[in-house]
């Protein structure tokens, strides 16, 4: 009878997800474009990836703390808070700015492979990995001292972006191989690859951090639930167009998709299925996502964006952000 009543119990659980909307927006404005936004649940902040800096938002508040200069195309940050720091990939420079956590001062500058795309902090190894878009390789840090521990870690192909599973791997998409590939952070070697067919393009990456389950989110509206540990592909569910950002909360996985304006969001919804349980209407060009797993909300970087130009050939030109325009949309329960 007990083990018939926890059956209802977690069949009801599964079956009733919470339900999220956008909650507010923080203005930041200014001009150009933007990429990641990185959350420190811990100490409450919101690191934004805007053009040529780093901007810092107090979530606690929706207040801009303030920014740190100098990023120059700058993709993804990464945060070390048992060592007091940060880092930032700037694709431009080919290189990462280390920054202080308590004033956002910048420390350092540490040389990488070609265009560093993604950037994680592995806290087992306390090591800094940055994945070169343009060199297709790996660049491995010594987090605590800034050297270089290994200046090129060959991916086989366009790594974009990464997790870690908290036990000393590291695993990131190849975009134009579609495949998940591991790298053993103590060894700083590829440990594995495995493919996520049938994705295409796959960007966006998250983890289920209890379940170790990899969620990723290709170009052709598509999500891959994959095991990294058995090497193969779970489920495959639908998702929007554009996505470039997926976010893992409370058991859920949300594919910021920019081209729709929409999050699909997905559950397992009885042991082994995974399914969308909402579309939630964010705004259009919101394409990547952070998530605070404490507080419960996530956050998406856009900006109004600008109709496309149009040459002499009538050959269309891509959208900008229209200036001052640059906001976060946040979605909570």
């Amino acid at each position: 009878m007990k083990k018939s009543l926890f059956l209802l119990v977690a069949t009801v659980a599964l079956a009733a997800p919470p339900t999220y909307k956008v909650v507010s927006k923080i203005k930041i404005g200014g001009t150009g474009g933007w990429d990641y936004v990185y959350v420190d649940s811990a100490n409450h902040r919101l690191y934004v990836s805007h053009n040529t800096q780093t901007e810092v938002v107090d979530t606690a508040t929706d207040k801009l703390l303030g920014n740190i200069p100098g990023t120059n195309g700058v993709h993804g940050i990464a945060v070390a808070n048992d060592l007091g720091k940060g880092f930032i990939s700037d694709g431009r420079d080919n290189d990462v700015t280390v920054f202080d956590l308590k004033d956002f001062k910048v420390l350092s500058k540490i040389k990488t492979g070609q265009n560093p795309d993604a950037i994680i902090y592995e806290p087992v190894s306390h090591r800094v990995f940055t994945f070169n878009g343009r060199s297709s390789d790996s660049t491995a840090i010594d987090a605590k001292t800034g050297s270089v521990i290994t200046a090129s870690i060959p991916v086989g192909g366009k790594p974009e972006f990464a997790q870690v599973d908290g036990k000393g791997h590291i695993y990131f998409n190849l975009e134009d191989k579609n495949e998940i590939v591991e790298i053993d952070a103590k060894n700083a070697l590829v440990s594995k690859h495995y493919s996520i067919a049938p994705c295409d393009s796959p960007s966006g990456l998250a983890i289920d951090p209890k379940k170790l389950l990899l969620y990723s989110v290709c170009d052709n509206k598509m999500m891959i639930v994959s095991d990294p540990a058995a090497g193969k592909v779970l489920a495959t569910p639908a998702i929007g167009g554009g996505p470039d950002g997926v976010a893992f909360d409370d058991g859920y996985a949300f594919s910021a998709n920019g081209r729709d304006g929409t999050i699909t969001m997905v559950g397992e919804t009885s042991p082994g299925k995974f399914e969308v349980v909402a579309t939630i209407p964010t705004e259009p060009a919101a394409r990547t996502i952070g998530s605070d797993q404490k507080g419960h909300k996530l956050y998406l970087p856009t900006a109004e964006m600008s109709a496309p130009t149009v040459d002499k050939d009538g050959k269309k030109g891509r959208a900008q952000p229209v200036a001052d325009s640059f906001h976060i949309v946040v979605v909570g329960r």
